[in-house]
Order: C-alpha cells, then sequence, then structure tokens
C-alpha cells in the first residue's frame, strides 16, 4: 500500500512539474511587458531596464524557469549576495526556516513564492489568501447541493423507472447538462433577485462580505445561495443521470436477485448491495466536478460579483496581470491533483478489488 501511494505521489508531482512548465512557457510567449506594466507605458529605458534586471527578465528563458521553480518549490537555494539571481530577499519569502551553508548560500524552508500582482503590487498568495475560502466555500456548498439532491433523485427515478418519476429527472438532466453555467447565473439572478426579490430577499449581487457604512464589514451566506445554486446545477444533473443509470444496471444482476429470493428486505438490498457498486463511478464523477467547479466559478463569481479565485483571474485577464494568472492556474492544478490523490485513497476503501490489485 505504502509503495502504491509513494509511486501515486510521484506521478502526481511529476504532472505538477509539467504544468509549472507548460504555463510558464504559454506566459511567456504572450505580449505584453512586465515592466512597462509596472511603470505605466511613459516609463524611460532606464527605469525599464532595471526592473527586468531586478525580475531577472533579461535572463534567458531557460534560466527564468529555473528561477521561477525556485521560488516555487517549499525548498529553496539562495544567496547572500545582492547581485545575485537568486539573492535570499526576507521581504520577498514567507520563510519558516534559512539554514545557511558556507559563508553565502543558504536553504530556505518557505511556503512558495509566486511573485507580485503587476497592478497592486501585492504578493500574489497574499490575493490568494485572500479570494481562495471565497471560491472554495461556494464549491463546497454546490457540492453539497449536487450530491444530496442528485444522488436522491438519482435513486428515486431508478427505482422507479419508466414512470412519470423518471421521465421528470431525465428532463432535469437534459436541462441542468445543456444550460451554460453564465446563462444559468443571468437567469437565477433575474428570477430571484430581481423579480421575486420582495419573496426571497436574496440580491442579484453580492459576495460573503457586506459592507455596511456604519457597521462595517459582516458575513452574508445568503449571498452564497444563487451562486451556489448556478454552479451545482450542471453537476447535480450529471450525478441524478449517473445514479439512475448505474442503480438500474446493479439492480438487474444476478447478486441482486439472489439477495432478494433469500428474503432481505428492499431497503437492505438497495443500501447494502445495490448502491454500494455504484460508489465508485460516483466518487470519479463528484472528483472530477469539484476540480472543475474551481474553473466553472469563473464565470458565476463573475456574473454575481462574488469577491472568489475566478473573479480575480477575470480582472487579471482584463489588466494582463500575469503573475496572478499563473499563480491562480498552478492553485487550481495543485487543488486537482491533490483531489485526485484523495479519491485514489478513496477507492481502495470502497472497492476491495482495487485494493487487492495493489497488493
Amino acid at each position: 500500500m505504502l509503495k502504491y501511494l509513494t509511486k501515486k505521489a510521484l506521478y502526481l508531482l511529476s504532472v505538477l512539474l509539467g504544468v509549472v512548465g507548460i504555463v510558464f512557457l504559454i506566459f511567456n510567449l504572450l505580449p505584453g511587458d512586465p515592466a512597462r506594466m509596472l511603470l505605466g507605458q511613459r516609463a524611460d529605458a532606464a527605469s525599464v531596464e532595471a526592473i527586468n534586471k531586478e525580475l531577472g527578465l533579461n535572463q534567458p528563458k531557460s534560466t527564468q524557469f529555473l528561477l521561477y521553480l525556485n521560488d516555487l518549490s517549499p525548498i529553496s537555494f539562495h544567496d547572500t549576495s545582492k547581485a545575485s539571481l537568486v539573492y535570499y530577499d526576507s521581504t520577498k519569502y514567507d520563510a519558516a526556516a534559512a539554514l545557511r551553508i558556507g559563508n553565502s548560500a543558504k536553504i530556505v524552508l518557505k511556503t512558495p513564492y509566486l511573485r507580485r500582482s503587476y497592478q497592486s503590487q501585492k504578493k500574489v498568495t497574499t490575493i490568494l489568501k485572500e479570494t481562495l475560502p471565497s471560491t472554495l466555500l461556494l464549491a463546497f456548498l454546490a457540492l453539497i447541493l449536487a450530491t444530496t439532491l442528485g444522488i436522491g433523485i438519482g435513486i428515486i427515478a431508478g427505482v422507479n423507472k419508466g414512470t412519470w418519476i423518471d421521465r421528470l429527472s431525465l428532463a432535469v438532466v437534459v436541462i441542468g447538462v445543456s444550460g451554460p453555467s453564465f446563462f444559468i447565473s443571468i437567469l437565477l439572478a433575474w428570477i430571484f433577485g430581481f423579480l421575486l426579490k420582495d419573496y426571497t430577499g436574496l440580491n442579484m449581487t453580492g459576495s460573503l462580505y457586506d459592507v455596511d457604512p456604519f457597521t462595517g464589514s459582516f458575513l452574508n451566506l445568503k449571498n452564497a445561495i444563487l451562486p451556489a445554486i448556478a454552479l451545482g446545477i450542471r453537476p447535480l444533473a450529471i450525478i441524478v443521470q449517473l445514479t439512475r443509470n448505474e442503480l438500474i444496471e446493479v439492480l438487474g444482476q444476478d447478486y441482486i436477485r439472489t439477495a432478494r429470493a433469500k428474503g432481505l428486505p428492499e431497503k437492505a438490498v438497495l443500501i447494502k448491495h445495490a448502491l454500494r457498486n455504484t460508489l465508485t463511478p460516483l466518487l470519479t464523477a463528484i472528483s472530477g466536478w469539484l476540480s472543475g467547479a474551481l474553473a466553472g466559478a469563473v464565470f458565476v463569481e463573475y456574473v454575481y460579483a462574488w469577491n472568489g479565485i475566478g473573479k480575480e483571474v477575470v480582472d487579471a485577464l482584463e489588466k494582463y496581470d500575469f503573475p496572478v494568472l499563473m499563480g491562480a492556474i498552478l492553485v487550481f492544478a495543485t487543488l486537482f491533483v491533490v483531489i485526485n490523490f484523495i479519491v485514489d485513497i478513496l477507492y481502495t476503501w470502497i472497492d476491495p478489488r482495487v485494493k487487492a490489485s495493489i497488493k
């Protein structure tokens, strides 16, 4: 088991390293001068050259990539000389420990340094810390909505195959899968945040924290209702369809007929035998959607003016703020890798066949 997990972890780390390389390559091929973005278009040539030297942008691309990896790595190598490209600047790095080697070299244990925003000059890690929790909350609420309702509706539809309940569930699936998230977001905001506002009490736009001119900032979870529903509708439809189809297939298996022939109650047959064998494909779908939800939140957050990482990505795109974009993409990729690693572990717990195959 330990060997399997180690091998899987190394594989996922290699995937993450590949993502870093691709992201770096893409954003270094895009047009735009970071020095001009920092100083403005009227900056003189000497100032632009100084900024390029400070950021290492006057170096070959291969050197820039190695410097970027050194900044990203939790264990990095630095020099105490200010003239060095890997000079250890304590104002940049949030270091947990710094071990000196010899007279000038240092090995530093730190959080990844994602550079600074070209526009606000804030650390990208600071920006992500401020926005990521709101996005994760939105994704978590949408996941609860999609999973609980999706599995419940899928079970009812599968047990009542061919009835009006089944046909209604299929209609829900068609609407949920075919509706783009940005269109669903606008529709929900217009209906429940505008037309029915007097009854629902919901706003068309709003973030996790609202600001009162007298009392200051306050938590407003009500603003999360509409964006969470908009983000959860598509995965809900997919989970309904998957649960229904898997359950219909499992209920037709010989071992289910055997369990019924033994006189087991229908509830026990459904829960202990049928549902357990639908969990593996469901887990795959849910984990895949959770990773995709973070990317899909870009559109939903922008429609609802929800101050999360998705809205930050859109703003960064408009302003060519490459460090923020690169940092956000790497966070998405890391979450995707971590989620897949956790799901692989859960597979061994849910399906004994998987556990047996890795021994």
